[in-house]
């Protein structure tokens, strides 16, 4: 029978408890890894993302004549805040491509999917709907939205059709819908910028006071996190002794119970640091008939009062913070239920299995072909997803609006470890892999280097993962 592979988050690693004496002259790192299971990859990456902030923010401290780590431009709440707001549409679509790599699938077709489901739902909103029912109907953003899921599920299953059931490569496939549907895009919007959007629609962007949740609400989201964090421990310990599985000591669940809250509250506290534009303090004062004081702007972007005894009045008064943006909660819902479906459900242990061994998933009783149809048109879903964040982000859309995209999410997929010969692969390691994708890009806008470098940094970055990627597979044969 041949061997099938899965997903590491799907391997479980013995405890402490269940070594052999051969194991007890193992090193403390190799112990501490053992006994809390996490997956070293994975700080492999994470210390990636911080050695990039860090040079970047250096980088941009030098530039500006100020004093390195403590004074850079990068690792301020104001871009810390922004980068989560422009990862969040790669980070969702490359939730969906992780599944298509670790089945041996690939979409190249992504970014001109987003192209053209952004421009056909501002056709609708724009040229269709708000004639017919009025600006600012509540009922144009719910069709706009159900529009751009809809209408994704549906191109991502056309896709899946003709790779399972027409047998055409999905390279073929998805690399003919890269040019198609860029160039249906450009015939609906007649080569123009589609524009406004509905204004609730434009709330999927975060660039609006209405998508920000406000420090009161982030905290409160960052209070729940943390109690399902020691939660989920807590059941899976239980779950382990239902099973008769071998456990994590207690100390290794209460450090993962401490690692992960300090980083949830951590992020909390960087977005809830990051004021209101000064432009929206300015909206803000004049529907609140409040006097702006005096004042110079700072590094952040935030009115530094210099009015004596209006100090106070204006930071009670105009001094308002975001909290978290709705695009990045709606990246981190996408990757918590990714995760669930990836790992907690049979459809997710069919699709590594089959990525694993197609010839074996089969003999199993595994229907691949009709799989394949589903893996598709859910990386057709969330094209969608992101289609809405783009557009309403941008408050229009254009033919060239998901343009080069597939290459970013394609970058970050493997950059988060999963594997490009298929059945290994996580939904988080593509979101961290999204975030440095991200920083690289944001970085290089932030030194205002040419485009032609930042492509060519990307570019290497790609190769430099697939190659790292095949060292690590070497050294597990």
């Amino acid at each position: 029978m041949p061997r099938i592979k899965f997903s590491e988050a799907t391997l479980s690693t013995p405890s402490p408890a269940s070594q052999t004496p051969a194991l007890e002259h193992e090193s403390v790192v190799t112990k501490f890894f053992r006994a809390t299971e996490i997956d070293a990859r994975m700080l492999g990456m994470i210390a990636a993302l911080l050695l990039v902030w860090a040079i970047f923010d250096v980088w941009s401290g030098i530039i500006s004549h100020d004093d390195g780590l403590l004074g850079g431009a990068f690792l301020t709440p104001r871009n810390l805040w922004t980068l989560l707001v422009q990862t969040s549409s790669i980070a969702v679509m490359s939730t969906g491509m992780v599944l298509l790599i670790v089945m041996r699938q690939i979409d190249l077709s992504v970014g001109s999917m987003l192209s053209l489901i952004a421009v056909g739902t501002a056709v609708l909103q724009v040229y269709q709907l708000a004639p017919a029912l009025g600006v600012g109907h509540p009922a144009i953003w719910v069709l706009g939205v159900a529009a751009c899921l809809a209408l994704g599920t549906l191109i991502g299953a056309f896709n899946g059709f003709l790779v399972a059931y027409a047998k055409i490569p999905a390279f073929i496939v998805t690399l003919g819908g890269l040019i198609a549907y860029s160039g249906i895009a450009f015939l609906l919007a007649k080569g123009e910028t589609v524009a406004p959007m509905d204004q609730t629609f434009e709330v999927f962007g975060g660039g609006i006071q209405a998508s920000w949740l406000g420090p009161f609400w982030s905290w409160i989201l960052a209070a729940a996190a943390c109690c399902t964090i020691a939660y989920a421990v807590v059941n899976g310990r239980r779950q382990r002794i239902r099973f008769n599985f071998p456990l994590r000591p207690v100390w290794a669940e209460a450090f993962l119970i401490a690692i992960g809250s300090f980083a949830v509250l951590g992020t909390t506290w960087v977005m809830n640091s990051y004021p209101w534009p000064q432009g929206v303090m300015e909206d803000y004062a004049k529907t609140h008939n409040l006097v702006i004081p005096a004042g110079v702007e700072n590094r952040d972007g935030s009115a530094i009062c210099m009015a004596g005894e209006q100090v106070v009045h204006c930071l009670n008064g105009l001094m308002h913070y975001t909290g978290f943006s709705l695009p990045a909660l709606i990246a981190i819902g996408v990757c918590l239920g990714m995760t669930f479906i990836a790992t907690r459900t049979s459809f997710g242990r069919y699709v590594y299995a089959t990525g694993g061994n197609p010839e074996a998933a089969e003999l199993a009783g595994i229907n691949t072909k009709w799989l394949t149809v589903k893996v598709f048109a859910l990386m057709g879903f969330l094209v969608g997803v992101s289609s809405i964040i783009s557009s309403a982000r941008l408050n229009a859309a254009t033919n060239a609006l998901g343009q080069t995209n597939e290459l970013y999410v394609i970058a970050a997929t493997v950059i988060g470890g999963t594997s490009l010969a298929g059945g290994v692969g996580t939904i988080y390691g593509a979101m961290i892999g999204a975030l440095v994708m991200q920083s690289i890009v944001s970085g290089m806008s932030l030194l205002n280097l040419p485009a032609a470098s930042q492509n060519m940094v990307v570019g290497g970055v790609l190769v430099l993962a697939v190659y790292l990627d095949q060292q690590y597979r070497r050294r597990l044969k």
